[in-house]
């Protein structure tokens, strides 16, 4: 069976984002940090994203493909993300433009995906949907990407989790950034 890795920056004091929907802490370069994101997509065939987050995504990495003006690690995702599928799930969400992207309408077509043949699925953001399909007991593995700073505030990582949820450390990797990996099973 396929797993459903949630793949997420933090701060250590849990915010996925500032008070102002600032994430540029997030997206630093960091080569040990890239090297973990090649390490899952590696493991993928597969990349779920919400309605809130696509958009944004949708524009940032379509933009480096028409122009690589980022560094050498965006511009190298972006090529990568334009070869993988993309599912967003959303119900009111109308139109996708990037060409490997499609509209799912009903969560539980990623259970019915799970049960397929195939690599891996990962979710990349965001808060909301990892805590929806938590809740419905969908998430396999929890990677975070604990960054070194304190926001103070913010959007927090599972501000809708509902339930206890006990998850088992798989893998904790300390960065030269600072940054820490962890790995959980769920």
């Amino acid at each position: 069976m396929r797993k459903v890795i949630a793949a997420l920056q933090t701060s250590v004091d849990g915010y996925i984002e500032g008070p102002n929907k600032e994430l540029d802490w997030a997206m630093a370069e960091d080569e040990e940090a890239w090297k973990d994101i090649n390490e899952i997509l590696n493991s993928v065939d597969t990349i779920i994203l919400g309605r809130v987050m696509y958009p944004e995504y949708e524009q940032y990495w379509l933009a480096l493909l028409a122009n690589p003006s980022g560094t050498k690690n965006e511009n190298a995702y972006a090529r990568r993300a334009d070869k993988i599928p993309h599912i967003v799930i959303s119900k009111t969400l109308d139109k996708v433009t990037w060409k490997t992207t499609r509209i799912v309408r009903d969560v539980e077509e990623i259970r019915r995906m799970k049960q397929q043949p195939g690599k891996d699925m990962v979710v990349l953001g965001g808060a909301t949907l990892v805590s929806s399909l938590m809740n419905l007991g969908m998430i396999d593995e929890l990677r975070l990407m604990v960054n070194p700073l304190v926001l103070g505030g913010g959007k927090a990582l599972f501000k809708d989790v509902k339930d206890r949820h006990s998850l088992k450390l798989k893998r904790v990797k300390s960065l030269k950034s600072g940054k820490v990996s962890l790995t959980y099973s769920t």
